[in-house]
This record gives structure tokens, sequence and C-alpha cells, in this order.
């Protein structure tokens, strides 16, 4: 059918609608980020159960509709299960699911930002990679994504090594950006740009981050 299309994208939230349907936030390659209905998915024996929860990241198929589009079917590839047993994962990983909810607009493609998104939820899967050094690639790569980076604050005053890992958050691609350290003292440092950035471009509480404090102290 005509009417049908196929995205390719990840579930960034979800709300009940009625008593057995969700109605489901998709961040998708083709048209950025859209809403769509998943009729029956509340039901445990639904055809889409368990296939529209935060997270879910494939392929959907979708009946668009004259103002609305609604879910047909939807061929996961990744669930990120290793977040069902990982509450601190968990909590990051929706913290960077709502920032990107924040940055991204209905029907505008952002390619670049649900690659980034897909990494850092991947990269926040892997013990030997600290969440906080995740947390701020992630905040620091989207602002640069979204073009709203301005380079290094002016204050605080930072370190030459801190400087560096800026400079390679800012231009290293993506699929390296995650095979790099940093001492405790760099790390603390980057938080605290991260926490200037957010401060200044972000207008509005970001519910996630209530929670994500019990286990990130340099928030």
């Amino acid at each position: 059918m005509e009417d049908i299309i196929a995205v390719r994208g990840i579930i960034i939230k979800h709300s009940p609608s009625g008593d057995y349907d969700w109605v489901a936030t998709i961040f998708t390659r083709e048209k950025g980020r859209i809403t769509a209905f998943a009729k029956g998915a509340r039901k445990p024996a639904g055809k889409l159960s368990g296939s529209v929860e935060p997270f879910c990241f494939g392929t959907f198929k979708l009946f668009a509709g004259r103002n609305s589009y609604t879910i047909v079917e939807a061929d996961i590839d990744n669930y990120f299960e290793g977040f069902r047993n990982d509450l601190e994962g968990a909590c990051y990983g929706t913290f960077f699911l709502e920032l990107t909810s924040y940055y991204t607009r209905e029907n505008c493609e952002d390619v670049s930002l649900l690659n980034l998104l897909y990494i850092s939820l991947k990269a926040l899967l892997h013990d030997a990679l600290p969440n906080t050094l995740v947390r701020c690639v992630f905040e620091i790569r989207s602002l640069i994504i979204e073009g709203e980076y301005p380079g290094p604050p002016d204050k605080p005053v930072l370190s030459g090594d801190a400087l560096y890992a800026l400079k390679y958050i800012e231009t290293t691609p993506l699929e390296r950006l995650f095979t790099f350290s940093v001492s405790d003292s760099v790390l603390d440092e980057l938080a605290e740009v991260a926490h200037f950035f957010r401060n200044r471009f972000i207008d509005r509480p970001l519910k996630s981050l209530e929670i994500l404090a019990t286990f990130d102290l340099r928030l």
C-alpha cells in the first residue's frame, strides 16, 4: 500500500492512549522526530507488545494518515536489554532520550544526532567507560551537532588536557568518539563544561536529571 512507509529509528518516549494503546515518539532517520499510535501495544499478547518501549531501535512500518501515523509493524534490532539489569545505565540512557526529545522537532531530519544517540547508548553498556564521561561527551557533541556550541567557555579556566579533550569531542568521527579516556581531574572539568552549557541552553527542567543526580555527583 502506498500509504505504508518504513522508517529506521528509536523510541524515545511513550504515553498511554485509551485502554490498550500507546502513543510513541520515534526519532527516525528519514523524518526526524515523529509521533505514532501503537494500537493494542499495551495488551500482553498484542502484536506490538514490547516493541514500542523506550530504547527500542529498529524498523517501523507506519500507516500515514492525514493527521497522524499508526505503527502497523515493528522489527526491532536492539532492545538495549542491558539496561534492564543496570539501573544506573538506564537512568543515563533516559536522560539521553529526554535531551534528544528536547533538541529535536517534529518532521525535521537530524541523522547526526540519531547516530550520536545510538552509539552513546551502546557506550553506556561498556563497563570500561565511565558513565559520566559518556554523558559529558553526549551533551557536548549534541550541542556541536545542533550548532549551539560556542567553543570552550572562558570560565572556568580549563587545563590544557581538558581543552584537548574538548577538541577531540568536537572533531573526532562518531565511530571513534568513545575510544579515549581522561583523568578524574579532567573529567571534573568536562562535567563542569557540560553543566555550564546545560544551564545556558536548556530552558526548562529535565525530569530525568532528578533521578540521575543520585548516581552522578558531577551533574
